[in-house]
């Protein structure tokens, strides 16, 4: 599949900033399963860009700019080419071992709910691929119709009791719950192409299969991952892999506005 993305994030300060350094973790990278046609990372004003790779094995670019700054419009444009591969990954750059993925992080506490969930959710379940998909299928039956939205901040264990939540606290649930079940999972981010309005970079999980090696969930459909989707960042938790993350110096509060299309051609 062909999947055309036009993503446009705008910050807006109450006052005027001296200096931004952001991170931004919004270029995919080319596996077996997916091929970056185009791309393109634009802003606004005037500023330096850096393009490296993380830790993680993510594309990433550093941006710099020099105030005042009043407002900055980040720009993404550009297509990607998928194949479905029933959730597994292939290709992928993996500068980590799998165990390091059991590392709980402050944002997937398990809080007191999870554990006994994740238990009663695999319960017979005939190996690590089965449990898996029924923790899946069991996250996307108690939290439906789970939207795309910027990050709440909160922790596993909150959404999880608040009972309403985004796409991004039902994969941290998924991250938690995995772990204190000892499978190696880590948070997604990336695009999907669903037909309905985004407002945010959509969230699912991958877990560490023996024999097969990372596989795609996502507990927003109950299902994995197939060609509709766009992977681009990998982290711990949602904050190891949001889309854009950095400091400003400067006073004042900010606004943020994000626009999203995700279109594709068969």
């Amino acid at each position: 599949m062909r999947i055309a993305i036009d993503h446009r994030t705008r910050y807006r300060f109450s006052q005027p900033q001296a200096r931004l350094v952001q991170m931004l973790r919004l270029t995919p990278c080319d596996t077996r399963d997916q091929t970056v046609v185009s791309w393109m990372i634009g802003v606004d004003c005037d500023a330096r860009m850096r393009d490296a790779i993380d830790g993680f094995g993510n594309a990433v670019t550093m941006l710099y700019a020099e105030g005042p700054i009043e407002a900055i419009d980040i720009t993404v444009t550009g297509e990607v080419l998928t194949s479905d591969t029933n959730g597994v990954i292939h290709g992928s750059i993996e500068p980590l071992p799998p165990m390091l993925y059991l590392r709980t992080t402050q944002r997937t506490t398990l809080g007191d709910g999870l554990p006994a969930f994740a238990a009663e959710s695999v319960a017979g379940a005939r190996d690590t691929l089965d449990r898996m998909h029924r923790l899946n299928a069991a996250l996307h039956a108690r939290f439906p119709c789970v939207p795309d939205a910027p990050d709440t901040g909160l922790t596993a264990a909150e959404a999880f009791v608040r009972g309403k939540a985004t796409s991004r606290d039902v994969a941290q649930m998924f991250l938690a719950a995995a772990r204190s079940l000892e499978v190696p999972a880590r948070y997604v981010s990336g695009y999907f192409r669903n037909g309905e309005a985004h407002s945010a970079p959509h969230a699912w999980v991958e877990a560490h299969v023996e024999g097969l090696g990372w596989v795609g969930f996502d507990p927003v459909t109950g299902l994995s991952p197939d060609d509709s989707y766009v992977r681009v960042a990998v982290g711990l938790d949602a904050l190891g892999a949001a889309s854009i993350a950095g400091t400003r110096i400067g006073s004042g509060d900010e606004e943020l506005d994000v626009d999203l299309r995700v279109v594709s051609e068969e």
